[in-house]
């Protein structure tokens, strides 16, 4: 994999309790709302662990594992357009997002566009 290896650690407050945002972060219909404009692709209707999916914008494809999930929780192994994880950590009023991966893209740009369309998704 052509890139360098990246890090980005951000919590963000999020106008939601936990029990709200956990469908936006476990359910594809609910995340491909605010993951715009990436296409989501596969996965079923709800992530469980071993659920695979894929997202994409133009050429850049990335492609998720679930390792983990469980109340509050989610990580992913990434593979494709980043070598690497992902985490989502989530409860009342906050979520947060660690990522580390070898990638020739501008991680931490790409995980706070992220991270806003999240919270404006949960925004009245």
């Amino acid at each position: 994999m052509l890139g360098t290896f990246q890090a980005s650690h951000l919590r963000i407050e999020v106008p939601a309790t936990a029990a709200q945002l956990t469908p936006y972060l476990t359910e594809l219909k609910q995340i491909q709302q605010w993951l715009w404009p990436l296409h989501l692709e596969g996965g079923g209707d709800r992530l469980q662990q071993g659920s695979h999916f894929t997202t994409q914008l133009g050429w850049l494809r990335i492609e998720h594992r679930v390792e983990l999930i469980s109340a509050g929780r989610l990580v992913l192994v990434l593979r494709a357009g980043i070598e690497g994880w992902q985490e989502w950590c989530w409860g009342d009023g906050w979520v947060q997002s660690c990522i580390e991966g070898v990638t020739p893209l501008p991680l931490e740009l790409g995980q706070t566009l992220l991270l806003w369309r999240l919270r404006a998704a949960l925004s009245p």
